[in-house]
């Protein structure tokens, strides 16, 4: 998957790069397979919901917590007045997150595989680090909106030099929630960084007031995705995804590469504990504070 001098060069004005038929079906479907059978294991003791509602995540600690472990998190719509779940466990969860790449040997070999390793080289990465990962259901009916953002914001170095690397492992349609994204916005401002914060765990700190795209505005264009097909994101780039009223889920992975040769700042809320350092697609490497 080593992208054309057209494929980079799309890459660098639009901040998105669609490439379909990218990830074998086959290999979609194991890790299908294998999200499911985590969420069937998982004993809800603790209850957390990912929402873009701002105090409910930064005062979380399971979420916060996360980016060592392997962790599921809830729609907001899973439970009803009396704290009951609407529907059964397997179709009420919004993601898995955020170490799955380290910690589940299925996971690891999926973000590691020659597709996603070589579009990252293709597009520039001197040392890259697999830092975050995170499995989306976006289930029928409950599949919950992803609020209008950008990666940088939770995953800022300096420089900047996050990506995305966004597969289909099912069609991702219009229907059913796929991502939409502004052509060229990644040329703006950083809007925001998600901190740590001795108080509340974490704080979203405004950096410029530059409105992002409204969602399903005139800005953004539609990332319909079928299954198999990998989405390179640029962090600085505003998407968006609707929620899903349909009858079809929308199951998606995301794992997200930084520079070990850039700066991880102490503050940025995702932070690994020393017994789990990050990884790169060859093997160990090292977050420069």
């Amino acid at each position: 998957m080593s992208l054309t001098a057209e494929q980079v060069a799309a890459f660098e004005r639009d901040g998105f790069l669609v490439l379909p038929d990218a990830i074998p079906v086959a290999r979609c479907e194991e890790l299908i397979e294998r999200a499911e059978a985590i969420v069937d294991a998982f004993d809800p003791a603790t209850v957390s919901i990912f929402t873009t509602d701002d105090q409910v995540r930064t005062t979380d600690q399971y979420f916060l917590d996360s980016a060592s472990r392997i962790s599921c998190f809830f729609e907001a719509e899973a439970f009803d007045a009396d704290g009951s779940l609407r529907h059964a466990k397997a179709v009420s969860i919004n993601k898995i997150g955020h170490a799955l790449h380290d910690l589940d040997p299925t996971f690891d070999a999926f973000s590691r595989q020659p597709a996603i390793a070589e579009a990252a080289a293709s597009v520039g990465f001197v040392d890259p680090l697999l830092v975050q990962s995170m499995y989306i259901f976006k289930g029928p009916h409950i599949g919950g909106e992803v609020a209008c953002h950008q990666d940088a914001t939770f995953l800022w170095t300096d420089p900047g030099s996050v990506v995305g690397f966004w597969v289909a492992l099912q069609d991702a349609t219009i229907e059913n929630g796929c991502l939409w994204a502004q052509p060229g916005g990644h040329r703006g401002p950083l809007r925001r960084r998600f901190v740590q914060d001795p108080d509340t765990g974490a704080r979203f700190d405004e950096l410029d007031l530059t409105p992002l795209p409204e969602p399903g505005g005139p800005e953004l264009v539609p990332l319909e995705a079928p299954a198999g097909t990998l989405v390179v994101l640029h962090g600085l780039l505003p998407h968006w995804s609707d929620v899903n009223r349909s009858e079809r889920s929308r199951h998606a992975y995301a794992v997200h590469v930084v520079d070990g040769a850039a700066r991880y700042p102490a503050d940025n809320w995702l932070q690994r504990t020393p017994d789990l350092p990050l990884r790169g697609f060859a093997g160990a490497g090292t977050l420069h504070p």
